[in-house]
């Protein structure tokens, strides 16, 4: 099993930045892929960002590309997600996910890992 705690949630206004962290642990050696979902009030959730520990590879959702970044500390098991120039509707509930293998990183379902998430609020 994985246990998987988000923090570094929070409010900001428009055009800042928030650094989200999700720190895995119990049987972490099997775990390749790690992700950043998130979903809004009333919306379906989606695939904001995901990793793959094993040479390093990224995928981004085309709403946040070249405003976030996923990265890992591998000796941590911590896999973060910073967030620069934060728009209102980036808010949302953020979860983190891990598995050992998936076959579309940003696919919605694929997981098996999931933590309990962190809330975003993006004030405009």
């Amino acid at each position: 099993q994985v246990q998987l705690v988000e923090s570094g949630g929070g409010s900001v206004q428009a055009g800042g930045s928030l650094r989200l962290s999700c720190a895995a642990s119990g049987s972490t050696l099997s775990i390749r892929y790690m992700a950043w979902f998130r979903q809004a009030p009333g919306k379906e959730g989606e695939g904001v960002a995901a990793i793959y520990n094993g040479g390093g590879s990224t995928w981004y959702a085309d709403s946040v590309k070249g405003r976030f970044t996923i990265s890992q500390d591998k000796a941590k098991d911590t896999v973060t997600l910073q967030m620069n120039s934060l728009k209102a509707e980036d808010t949302a509930m953020y979860y983190c996910a891990a598995d050992s293998w998936v076959a579309r990183p940003l696919q919605l379902h694929g997981y098996k890992y999931w933590g309990r998430g962190t809330q975003v609020t993006v004030s405009s």
